[in-house]
C-alpha cells in the first residue's frame, strides 16, 4: 500500500487547507485511515480519524475546525482544515490501519502504513 499525501502549503492565520491522501491499495475501504502531525521537536501525534465504516474522531484541538473524510470510490482521504492557527503548524502524515481494528483512532500503533508527508505552514 502506498500512501501519497499532497495539499501542504503556506498560509496566514484563519486561513483554510484541504489535505489529500492518494493510495493505490487492495480493498481500501476496509482501511482505518487517519491524519497524523509532527511539528519541529515534538512528537507525532494523532489530530483525526476515520473508521472503516465511517466513523471518526479528532484530537480535542481541533475538533470543530478540521474534518476528516474519504471517497471509497476515488481512494482519497482529505482532510479539511480551517481556522488555522500557527500551533498547526507541522508536517501531516496519512495513514492507514489492516487487521488492526475498524473503529477510528489516534493511536500509531494502529497504523502499518504511512506517507511521507506533506508541510503545512500557518504563518
Amino acid at each position: 500500500v502506498q500512501l501519497v499525501e499532497s495539499g501542504g502549503d503556506s498560509v496566514q492565520p484563519g486561513g483554510s487547507l484541504t489535505l489529500s491522501c492518494s493510495t493505490a491499495g487492495y480493498a481500501w475501504y476496509i482501511y482505518c485511515m487517519a491524519w497524523f502531525r509532527q511539528a519541529p521537536g515534538k512528537e507525532r501525534e494523532g489530530v483525526a480519524s476515520i473508521g472503516a465504516y465511517g466513523s471518526r474522531t479528532y484530537q480535542d484541538s481541533v475538533k470543530g475546525r478540521y474534518t476528516i473524510s474519504k471517497d471509497n470510490a476515488k481512494n482519497i482521504l482529505y482532510l479539511q482544515m480551517n481556522s488555522l492557527k500557527p500551533e498547526d503548524t507541522a508536517t501531516y502524515y496519512c495513514a492507514a490501519g489492516l487487521g488492526r481494528g475498524t473503529s477510528p483512532s489516534l493511536l500509531e500503533e494502529r497504523y502499518n502504513y504511512w506517507g511521507r508527508g506533506t508541510q503545512v505552514t500557518v504563518s
